[in-house]
């Protein structure tokens, strides 16, 4: 069951480096209103989109989205592509 608007965080950044030392960040945000597996292809699409992202992780069940990128990613494109995919971020 999908927490409450109220009791979810602002988006978890991570940096971190990868095997081979290279700089990465991981930042992990709340979409709105997926149902289906179409939604989180939809999403995962998008926000895969932005320059910068190598991996994406949808949890339906909650709407976590996790993006790991090799940079922070913007705050305004990620919503930006969330809400072209038809969603929203969580406040």
């Amino acid at each position: 069951m999908p927490l409450p608007d109220w009791c979810v965080p602002d988006p978890v950044i991570s940096l971190d480096t990868d095997a081979k030392g290279i700089s990465m960040a991981t930042t992990t945000y709340r979409v709105q209103g997926m149902t289906c597996a179409h939604c989180v292809s939809s999403v995962s699409s998008e926000v895969g989109a932005l320059p910068g992202v190598s991996q994406i992780d949808v949890d339906l069940s909650t709407g976590a989205v996790t993006v790991t990128s090799d940079a922070p990613l913007d705050a305004g494109a990620v919503r930006a592509a969330v809400e072209e995919a038809g969603y929203e971020l969580a406040a």
